[in-house]
């Protein structure tokens, strides 16, 4: 099956900008990237960046938005699409996405998003706008399509925001988690509430 995996290179992660700089912030899209190529690495993945970037897989470069990148690479084969901020991936996480046996195969996100698809009826297009969950659910049954969701805690969380870094200092065991310690990040627990915090941010 081929692999996609779409990568924001073009100022990636503004919404962490309260804790990262903007090269900081580059720095972490691609080690969080890394995490996802090395939980891939069985599956020949191929990267669909929006902007140039170094990555040790076939790297195609394609300015369109996310939804219109994406399906102009649906061409009939079976795909999987896997996000690049899945930060606690790992190879047994996809091994249960790609044997799930369903025409579209999807891992809902927090907040309504999607964060890796399936795709097997060659009628099925992404829709990445809004509530994109719901969105392809309704469009794989639109088609006919059969329809599983695989319910997954590590494919679920997606790195947006700094209160997401917090589920990856606990629970990530790959270079994402590393990198944001050697970035002096750690965890404040106030009144039984965690957030994400870093030495230089105050």
């Amino acid at each position: 099956m081929r692999v996609l995996v779409p990568f924001g290179a073009r100022d990636p992660k503004s919404r962490l900008a309260p804790v990262f700089s903007t090269t900081e912030r580059r720095a972490l899209a691609e080690t969080m990237l890394a995490d996802v190529l090395a939980a891939l690495s069985d599956h020949e993945p191929v990267v669909v960046a929006n902007a140039p970037v170094e990555t040790p897989v076939p790297t195609h470069v394609d300015d369109r938005p996310l939804t219109a990148a994406v399906n102009a690479r649906l061409t009939g084969e079976p795909t999987a699409i896997v996000m690049a901020d899945l930060p606690l991936i790992s190879s047994e996480t996809i091994t249960r996405l790609l044997a799930t046996d369903s025409d579209v195969v999807i891992a809902p996100g927090l907040g309504g998003g999607t964060n890796a698809l399936v795709v097997r009826d060659p009628a099925f297009e992404t829709d990445y706008h809004g509530v994109s969950i719901r969105d392809h659910r309704e469009t794989a049954r639109a088609i006919g399509a059969t329809v599983a969701t695989v319910d997954s805690y590590r494919l679920g969380i997606d790195v947006d925001e700094p209160a997401d870094l917090v589920e990856v200092l606990l629970h990530g065991t790959g270079d994402t988690a590393r990198w944001l310690r050697e970035h002096d990040g750690w965890i404040e627990t106030t009144d039984g509430r965690t957030r994400f915090r870093r030495e230089s941010s105050g």
